[in-house]
Parts: C-alpha cells; sequence; structure tokens
C-alpha cells in the first residue's frame, strides 16, 4: 500500500512538473551589446525575482503555463516591460536590450554634451575618464561627495568638517584646497561661485540629488575649461524621465542625522516636468565647551521642465528650463584644537567658536535649446545664471591681556606662547572686554553666460568623425562687503562688546569676462582613436579694493588692479584597440589655470602626459594609468581655508612636478559560477609624488619658505579602496574601505613635524538593502565602522577630525 501511494504521489508531482515552464533571458547595454550583471528581473503578478549574473543572464523557474509580464526599472535607464508566454513544452528564450538615460536629450546629442557619455558611452571613450552611475551611487545614498569620489584613482582629497559640506578635491597633485584647481559643473555648466574671478568653491553640488557622476582626467578635459591640469567634475542631476515615476527616500540615525528625498516627473509627447527636494541635516558629531550647537541643515530644490517637438519630427527640437535654489545654515568653524587637546577629545569645540555660524543660498537658473537640422548635425546651447550669496560669521583673532591680537592659527598651533589667548578661547573670563574678534565673511556672487556646442557625426568610408566645436561667454563676479564684531569671554559665554560696520573689514569687488572656445576632433579608423584638440580662453579680470575706511564705496581710496590672459590649450591623444577586450592609449596636452590680478602672478601652466591600458570583458573590467605633470609655474592662493588672510590673491609657486599611477580592477568573483548571487569587488590604488623644483620664500601657510625638491602638502603618496558588494534579488551587503597613507600640513621633505603630520588612516563602510517588494526598499548603513578617531586636517587653525561611528535606517519607495 504504501508503494503504491508513493507511486501515485510522484506521478502527480511529474504531471505538474510537466505543466511548468520557464523563462532565460540576457539582459545587454545598448550599442555597446555587452553584458548587463546585477540587474533586477521582477515577474509582475508574483513574488518572483531574478538578479542577471555577470553573463548578464537570468532565469525563472517553475512557471505555471500563462502569460507573464517582466519588469524591469534599472536607475538611469528606460524601463522595460516584456509580456511573455510560458510553454511547458519550451522554455521561453529573451534578449533584453537596456536603453541609458544619461541624459533626457536624445541619444545622439549624449556624446557631445557629457564628459563620458554614461556606461555606455565611457567604454569607447580615449584616456582616462570615470562614470559613477545611479546604480552606483545608490548603493551608500552617500551625501558626503569625499566618501563618493574615494574609490576613484588620482582624486586627492581633505576632508574638513566631516559631511562633504565644503569639500577640498585636486586630482594628480593639482592641490586640493578649496577645489579651486578643478572644473567643476552641474549638467555642463560651471557650478563654483565665480569660476574666473574667485574660484575657490564655497558653494558645491548636493550630491545627494544627482543621478551620476562623471570624472575626466587626461587631454580630452580640455573640453572643459579654465581649469585643464587636473580634470573636470560633472554632477548629472536626475533627468526627466520618460513615463510617470517617482520616489521617496527618508532615513535617520546617529547625531540627529536626517535626509530626505522627494521625486516626481512625467514626460508626454511634446513636454516634459520633473521637480525634486532633498533635505539633509544633523545635529553635529563635535560639542562645544559649555553647550551649543554644531550641527547643519541643508534644503535644495531643482524643478525642470522641457519643450519638444515630436520625436519623429523631421527637425528634432526642444527647450528645457532648469530652476534650482539650495540653502544651508551650519555651526561650523575653522577652529580646530591643539595637538595636545586632539589626544584627549578630538570631538571638542572650545567655547571661542560658539557663535559661528555659515549661511548660504545658492540659486541656479538655465534654459537649454537643442535642434538637430540633420541626423549627423546637432546645436546645444545654455543660457546660464548662477547666484550665491555666504556670510560665514567666525571668530578669526583673539587677544591677550595686553591687547594685542593674534590669528586663531597662532593661539592653536603655539598656546604656550599666548597662554592667556589660548585660555579665553577655551572658556576663561577675559582681562579685557574687547578679546574675541568675530569676522562677518559676507560675500556675494553671480555668474552669467551662454555656451553652445555644435556636434558633427559623420563617416566617409571607413572612417568615423565625431567633431565638438564649443564657444561660451561667460562673466562672474565677487563682492566682499565684510565686517568685524567684538565680544569679550565671561563665564564661558560669548557676550558682544562692539558690533562692526559692513565694509570695515575686506571691502573689494572683483570681476571677470572670459571668451572660451575649443574644437575637438574624433577620428575613428579602423582599431585607431586619434582626439586632436584646441581650447582658447581670452580672460579679463579686474578688482577694485575700497579699502576698511571707505564702506560707503564713494572711491576715494580705491585701487584697481587687472589681468589680461589670451593662451592657447592644446591636447591630443590616440586609442589602440589590440583586441575586441584590451585597448591601450596615450595622450598630451596643456594645463592651465587662470592668473588672479595681484602683482607679478602669471597663469598656471603645465604640460600633462599620460599612458594607460584599459581591459573590458565579462566579470572583469581594468585600468591602469601612469600620468607626469611637469608645471612651468604652479599657482597658490591665499584662502583662509588654509591659514591664510583670506584675501584670494594668487601667486607664483614656480616650477613643480607631480606624478603617479593609477590602477582600477573590477571583479566579480562568482562570474564563473552559476548563482543567484554576484560579488562584484573593486580595487583602486592610487600613487601620488608631487614636488617643487624651484626654492622660494611663501605667505602662503601651507607652502611656508620652500625648498627645491620639497614635497606638497595635503597629498598622500599612497590611496587604496576596495569596495565589495554582495548582491541578490531579495537583498544586498556593499562594503566600502578607504586606506589614505601620512600626509604633510605644510611643504617640506624628509620626517614629518608632529605637529604638521597628518597620520594614515583606514576607514570601513558599509550598507544593507532589503527589498521588501518590488518598489519599496529597506536600508541601513554604518559609516566608519571601526569607529577609528582619525586626523583629516591640521589648517586653517588647529587639528580637525573626521567623521566618528554613524549608523542610519532608511526607507525608499519608488513608483
Amino acid at each position: 500500500m504504501r508503494f503504491i501511494l508513493l507511486f501515485v504521489f510522484a506521478l502527480i508531482v511529474g504531471v505538474a512538473a510537466a505543466q511548468q515552464g520557464t523563462i532565460k533571458g540576457t539582459l545587454f547595454q545598448k550599442d555597446v551589446s555587452t553584458p548587463f550583471a546585477g540587474i533586477i528581473v521582477y515577474l509582475d503578478g508574483t513574488n518572483k525575482s531574478s538578479i542577471s549574473n555577470a553573463a548578464g543572464d537570468f532565469e525563472f523557474n517553475n512557471l505555471d503555463n500563462g502569460e507573464y509580464q517582466l519588469y524591469i526599472a534599472n536607475p538611469g535607464y528606460k524601463k522595460v516591460r516584456i509580456s511573455v508566454q510560458v510553454n511547458a513544452a519550451a522554455s521561453a528564450k529573451l534578449e533584453i536590450i537596456l536603453e541609458e538615460n544619461v541624459t533626457d536629450l536624445p541619444a545622439v546629442v549624449v556624446s557631445h554634451v557629457t564628459l563620458t557619455g554614461g556606461s555606455s558611452g565611457i567604454k569607447k571613450l580615449p584616456g582616462s575618464a570615470y562614470y559613477l552611475s545611479p546604480k552606483e551611487l545608490q548603493k551608500f545614498a552617500h551625501t558626503d561627495i569625499n566618501r563618493v569620489l574615494r574609490g576613484i584613482p588620482g582624486v586627492n582629497l581633505q576632508e574638513e568638517d566631516g559631511y562633504g559640506l565644503r569639500p577640498n578635491i585636486g586630482m594628480r597633485g593639482s592641490g586640493v584646497e578649496r577645489s579651486n584647481k578643478i572644473t567643476i559643473m552641474e549638467d555642463g555648466v560651471l557650478m563654483a561661485p565665480a569660476p574666473y574671478a574667485a574660484p575657490a568653491a564655497y558653494y558645491f553640488p548636493t550630491i545627494g540629488r544627482m543621478q551620476a557622476v562623471e570624472v575626466l582626467k587626461g587631454s580630452s578635459q580640455i573640453k572643459y575649461g579654465p581649469y585643464t591640469t587636473g580634470g573636470a567634475i560633472n554632477f548629472i542631476s536626475t533627468q526627466i524621465p520618460r513615463e510617470f515615476s517617482g520616489r521617496v527616500g527618508l532615513s535617520g540615525g546617529s547625531f540627529g542625522g536626517r535626509n530626505i528625498n522627494l521625486f516626481v516627473g512625467n514626460s508626454h509627447e511634446r513636454v516634459g516636468y520633473s521637480i525634486e527636494s532633498f533635505n539633509y541635516s544633523s545635529d553635529g558629531f563635535k560639542e562645544i565647551d559649555g553647550g551649543g550647537k554644531t550641527g547643519f541643515n541643508k534644503q535644495d530644490i531643482v524643478a525642470k521642465v522641457r519643450f519638444n517637438t515630436k520625436k519623429g519630427a523631421k527637425i528634432y527640437q526642444s527647450l528645457s528650463f532648469k530652476f534650482g535654489q539650495a540653502t544651508e545654515t551650519s555651526h561650523e568653524t575653522y577652529l580646530g584644537l591643539t595637538l595636545d587637546d586632539f589626544k584627549q577629545n578630538a570631538y571638542r569645540r572650545y567655547a571661542g567658536s560658539q557663535v559661528d555660524l555659515m549661511e548660504t543660498k545658492q540659486t541656479q537658473l538655465a534654459a537649454t535649446y537643442l535642434i538637430q537640422p540633420t541626423k549627423f548635425m546637432s546645436v546645444t546651447t545654455t543660457v546660464y545664471r548662477n547666484e550665491f550669496s555666504r556670510n560665514w560669521y567666525k571668530l578669526d583673532g583673539v587677544a591677550d591681556s595686553t591687547g594685542t591680537k593674534h590669528s586663531i592659527s597662532k593661539v592653536l598651533s603655539s598656546p604656550n606662547s599666548v597662554l592667556d589667548a589660548y585660555a579665553v578661547v577655551a572658556g576663561q573670563s577675559s582681562k579685557n572686554a574687547n578679546a574675541l574678534y568675530v569676522k562677518g565673511n559676507n560675500r556675494n556672487y553671480s555668474a552669467t553666460g551662454v555656451q553652445t556646442v555644435v556636434g558633427l557625426d559623420f563617416k566617409t568610408g571607413a572612417i568615423t568623425h565625431d567633431i565638438d566645436l564649443g564657444f561660451r561667454y561667460h562673466q562672474d563676479d565677487m563682492d566682499r562687503f565684510q565686517y568685524e564684531d567684538q565680544y569679550r569671554m565671561t563665564n564661558g559665554r560669548m557676550l558682544m562688546t562692539k558690533a562692526g560696520e559692513a565694509g570695515r573689514e575686506s571691502n573689494r569687488y572683483a570681476i571677470a569676462i572670459a571668451a572660451a572656445s575649443y574644437i575637438q576632433y574624433t577620428l575613428k579608423y579602423k582599431n585607431w582613436v586619434l582626439v586632436p584638440g584646441l581650447r582658447h580662453e581670452n580672460i579679463f579680470i579686474k578688482e577694485l579694493d575700497f579699502g576698511k575706511n571707505d564702506p560707503s564705496r564713494k572711491g576715494s581710496q580705491v585701487v584697481t588692479k587687472d589681468n589680461q590672459t589670451s593662451t592657447f590649450i592644446p591636447g591630443v591623444s590616440l586609442d589602440y584597440a589590440i583586441n575586441q577586450h584590451w585597448y591601450t592609449f596615450a595622450g598630451v596636452h596643456k594645463g592651465f589655470a587662470p592668473a588672479g590680478t595681484t602683482a607679478g602672478s602669471n597663469p598656471e601652466e603645465s604640460i600633462n602626459y599620460e599612458l594607460g591600458f584599459k581591459h573590458f570583458s565579462k566579470g572583469l573590467n581594468a585600468q591602469f594609468v601612469v600620468f607626469y605633470n611637469d608645471y612651468k609655474n604652479l599657482l597658490g592662493a591665499d584662502l583662509a581655508a588654509g591659514g591664510g588672510t583670506g584675501s584670494g590673491d594668487l601667486f607664483n609657486g614656480g616650477k613643480a612636478q607631480s606624478q603617479g599611477i593609477e590602477f582600477l580592477i573590477q571583479y566579480d568573483a562568482l562570474s564563473r559560477f552559476k548563482s543567484k548571487f554576484n560579488l562584484p569587488i573593486t580595487v583602486s590604488y592610487t600613487y601620488t609624488d608631487a614636488f617643487f623644483k624651484s626654492s622660494f620664500n611663501s605667505t602662503f601657510e601651507d607652502w611656508g619658505n620652500v625648498e627645491s625638491g620639497d614635497k606638497l602638502p595635503y597629498l598622500a603618496q599612497h590611496q587604496l579602496a576596495i569596495n565589495g558588494s554582495l548582491e541578490h534579488a531579495r537583498y544586498g551587503l556593499n562594503v566600502s574601505s578607504k586606506y589614505n597613507s601620512e600626509m604633510r600640513g605644510v611643504a617640506g621633505n624628509g620626517a614629518i613635524a608632529e605637529a604638521d603630520l597628518i597620520p594614515s588612516y583606514f576607514i570601513l563602510d558599509a550598507s544593507i538593502y532589503y527589498n521588501i517588494q518590488r518598489n519599496v526598499s529597506l536600508t541601513a548603513s554604518v559609516n566608519n565602522i571601526l569607529n577609528e578617531t582619525y586626523l583629516v586636517a591640521v589648517r586653517p587653525a588647529g587639528l580637525r577630525p573626521g567623521l566618528p561611528r554613524v549608523f542610519q535606517l532608511g526607507l525608499r519607495a519608488t513608483f
């Protein structure tokens, strides 16, 4: 009897299995026809999902006969819905092409208006370039740009406040101070408050609302001046979607951290729109002696609308408008700690910083017109206007018991020489009524311009021609109208004793007018790609210094300075495809940065070389680059952020040299196994050796008295980042690590003095996600898992720590 029952059961199971089928498929990227890994495919009407492996394959088994709907919604790509008929007699086999949505412009235009052309375009791009896709950004959903960029070879970073509010970014040894040696853009438009007149980036695009990030180095960057030595970064904001969709992101955690992201958009036949809001804030991880606020709140909103002809129109045209506004209130300071105090409690803040406050407002407007008069030609014109106002109200000086005023940098670097001044900063009651000098660093910036890019794409026989012609007319200005209040310290609290008059401190106005043009020609013949290019910059900068005794700006004592620069910036690169997997490339170009109005200052000039290779295959991507930058003249800037006076004046640093190695490998450790998991691992390494080849005396605190052979400051010789992800259709784990070797805070050679040493550090982050259903995910993350207490800066005044361990929980929903 038992045998009969087992036979009947086996027969029933066999019949049921015979009535079930399978869906198998492979995902490819459009235009490059390479497999697409790590993409989640959903089966509507069921709880089933599958993730594509390194070969792009996915599979659904044990499906009842009938019709099913496949749904794919990968961030940054056009959504895909496919109806599939399942028949037990045969498996359904599909090949699905995913179309990237780098911008909401037609695909033929993308390569002309972006740095890389997205995930598919970067594989065709000669030279050194990197594209951080929406999927990569979503893994950790970082709001700190330092953590986003730290895995890109050749990028130099110096943290400051732990949150990335005002990052310091350089490339290939260009210098990091306020990111003033790289070109920063959003959607192809310059984003520094005054890129020519005052390039120090006290405003930086909010990474939390970005769809993707492009980083370009090497000769191709000459399209994106004015700064062509290190490289260019372009932030691609969330694009108008092709159909009605949106998202809600909420997270919160340690130190009162809160992030709220809202987005909605849609496209119809002739019109599209989107609006996005991103708010992030924290109560801060430092504690002021006696209590006080150390956190921040930043609110960012961007709205877009696009009008266009029908897709099939003989001459396609579109007109897009973009409006954005970002505000920030942060209780941040330049006041760090003495070495002894840092060792005791790195997260302490002195009472002397209790009134420090940064308030900013940035507004951006842009209108972009696109026309495609022929299939091989496109013209994209953007008119833009950016405004930025800021007032960083912060402690600037301290008077000792004799009334002698000292800079906060001196007080913290040599506290024993000014003990009574240090005591006041630390909260001891002052003997003087006017002991603490708090400066209102009030500045207003604007940038206005129009830029046009003409793209030509055509073939003659076996040769493919891509030509980019660009022109930009740009005007920007900076208005400094600063003041200084005075305080006394009483029982640990600061009491104002004298209010300053606006214009009695720095009282200057600077304006820059620049006309830039370029041509870049990409010639492709068989396995060869040749890319010559030429840029021209014509820059006029003028400054009016009204002095501290003319707050009404009558001009009785005005000092006028100006500077005119006209230069050509050539570059060329050559790429050779050894086979379908291996590519080698070489490039050389002129590096350039505009001179200021300081008498005797010259433009920064260098000749930059790179040589490397790339590899693309199933489950494995790699890039290796050797670079060499030979400076004829390296420029320095007098910024308060670097411990200087804050004048912003540029000065010559003479000859210098920067050389190094960049290495990146991306490998899916499970690519050779049939698994429901993916295990992509990325290893990034940068070696940089940068030093002066001239001897000179500098008033720039980071340089000091320089001898030939001295190493540049704030530049880690070794940087290593290792990232890994364990991906499943329902859940995943991401781990990110970064090692920085020691850095020196002041130019020099040999052993680093303890007061100038920024020791090496290793930071480990992790995040996890769980897809509750197709459109809803739970997330959790922890930054600095090991709770490492590490030093990130010894400037502008005292020592400053990096972010301690931070936990966050979140919810992400899309529709």
